[in-house]
């Protein structure tokens, strides 16, 4: 088995990604009269000296003064300005189907960033200065980061690390290791309560990601929240795939059939029938299969869900449906009929470039440019520390969504047993992001409304956050309010209009929840694990570092 390399694939004529469509859309828009007209009109006023556009201020790129003060400065930033806008506008004036709108939004937005002036050093009078205050010493220091950057793949190391070693000051809650296998450790967290509530949670991360986003740096962590309010605690760490080692084949059923066995030993630790769980993005998606098939089956595995940034649905606006096109599909079903691992750096590298600006452009300015160190940040340390991913379970995940087949009852088959999702009866707790460009906040309440159970019964967060900080959202110095209520209503933005904001984190209105759900208070273990499953090792385990 060998690692995914979509390059072959590429030459045999696909376009992956949509994007010789999306620049034939762009094209094609851009040559309509509406479009010609404004931008002649704007070309004109730039020309004569008489344009009035500049940017928000949100966009930092052009904070230095001399962006307003200097002639030259001034007019290219305008005529950059003028850019941006035309592309933004072509996307708008598109009359296609969203995906296509969003494959050309995203072609539009690396364009435009790339060609942004702050990233070129004559052009950049940032950068520019900096040189002259150091004596060339950040030219120096910035030459040095682009070739470490450009020896090491190319983009631009956007964090230092060093500052944040995982088991103590990242995934340093303290725990151990009760169950391990092949696909996953199976982490049991120390109780710091005298007593705790009899049904215990399990939290399944995302099968591409680090588990410890869960778990980031003291008073950032759900798991510490958790464990503080009460609640036996216990984490699946998905081993990161080697192909070598055969793990190539792991798909959808695999990673589900691994938490029901996680699950049988939890139930089994803490003496419980059924269990609350909390899934994170596409983690999230595995447990929702699990209800399904759990509903389905007759087993009592599944108490209560929290469903965090998840979608479950392709009739929303989303980046799977954006990056998944018949021509990827392929790809995709070559690759994981070969057995092949997705290498950590690519994924890495294709989330980057869904932001191109804060993501890649931000810190070639700030390490090439201007010959800065990257910054120490635990959020960006967990990103930066990427996993590889089967070809297997990302098509999987493709089909899943793609076509709806996961809200369609039957339309999709689970360890060889049909689902139906609304047949999931369980509670459930739904939390979002805002502004969250991986998993829009439509798509993820859309989930909602596929789920079994009581609409009136349920709790739906929308965080005026990003994906990562809609749920590393600490209850001390809390930056982001969030709405709530029930997901009553089919469509999102009437719920939006109509929900109230609450101020602070939304943690302790999940705790709550969460301790309804948690069954009554008993004397906490003096001891981890049981005498099946004895402590193998204290936590955060081994899998977290391979």
């Amino acid at each position: 088995m060998e690692e995914f390399v979509p390059e072959a694939e590429a030459a045999g004529g696909f376009d992956p990604l949509g994007i010789i469509r999306a620049a034939s859309d762009l094209a094609s828009t851009a040559m309509t009269g509406q479009e010609l007209t404004w931008l002649a009109t704007e070309l004109t006023a730039l020309g004569q000296g008489r344009s009035t556009l500049w940017f928000d201020g949100g966009d930092h790129r052009f904070d230095d003064v001399t962006w307003q003060l200097n002639p030259f400065f001034h007019t290219l930033g305008q005529g950059y300005c003028l850019l941006e806008q035309w592309l933004r506008r072509l996307v708008d004036d598109m009359d296609v189907p969203w995906v296509r709108r969003a494959r050309a939004r995203y072609l539009a937005s690396i364009l435009s960033a790339g060609l942004a002036p702050t990233n070129f050093f004559w052009t950049n009078p940032a950068a520019i200065k900096r040189a002259f205050e150091t004596g060339g010493q950040s030219v120096l220091r910035g030459g040095q980061n682009m070739l470490r950057d450009l020896a090491s793949g190319g983009m631009p190391k956007m964090v230092d690390r060093a500052p944040f070693p995982v088991g103590e000051k990242l995934a340093c809650t303290p725990g151990a290791v009760v169950y391990r296998e092949d696909m996953f450790e199976l982490l049991q967290y120390t109780p710091v309560t005298p007593a705790v509530r009899s049904r215990p949670l399990l939290m399944v991360p995302p099968e591409l990601n680090r588990y410890y986003v869960l778990d980031l740096s003291p008073g950032r962590s759900v798991v510490e929240y958790a464990v503080a309010n009460g609640i036996q605690t216990f984490m699946l760490v998905w081993r990161n795939p080697q192909a070598e080692l055969g793990h190539g084949r792991w798909g959808m059923d695999d990673y589900i059939a691994g938490q029901l066995r996680a699950a049988d030993v939890v139930r089994k630790i803490t003496r419980t029938e059924s269990i609350n769980w909390l899934g994170l993005c596409a983690g999230g998606i595995t447990t929702a299969l699990l209800a399904g098939y759990c509903a389905a089956r007759g087993e009592p595995y599944v108490n209560s869900a929290t469903f965090v940034v998840t979608m479950l649905t392709n009739s929303c606006p989303n980046i799977v449906g954006q990056l998944s096109s018949g021509a990827s599909r392929e790809m995709l079903r070559l690759a994981a009929e070969a057995g092949q691992i997705i290498p950590g750096d690519m994924l890495r590298a294709t989330f980057a470039w869904l932001r191109p600006n804060d993501l890649v452009f931000n810190y070639l300015v700030s390490g090439w440019l201007l010959g800065q160190d990257a910054p120490a940040f635990d959020v960006l340390a967990w990103n930066d520390d990427a996993t590889a991913m089967t070809a297997k379970f990302s098509l999987d995940s493709a089909e899943a969504l793609i076509g709806d087949r996961a809200a369609v009852p039957g339309g999709l088959t689970v360890l060889g047993t049909p689902i139906d999702l609304a047949k999931a009866d369980c509670d459930t707790f739904y939390v979002a992001g805002y502004t969250d460009h991986i998993s829009p906040w439509r798509a993820c309440y859309a989930a909602s409304q596929v789920m079994g159970g009581d609409k009136e019964h349920m709790e739906m967060v929308v965080v005026k956050s990003g994906h990562i900080q809609s749920f590393v959202n600490p209850v001390e110095k809390s930056r982001y309010d969030y709405w709530t209520a029930p997901p009553v209503n089919a469509d999102p933005d009437q719920w939006l209009a109509q929900a109230p904001l609450v101020h602070g984190s939304w943690w302790p209105r999940w705790s709550a929840w969460l301790l309804e759900h948690s069954g009554q208070e008993k004397k906490a273990p003096a001891s981890l694990g049981s005498r099946t499953y004895p402590p193998l090792g204290p936590a955060p385990g081994t899998y977290v570092y391979g």
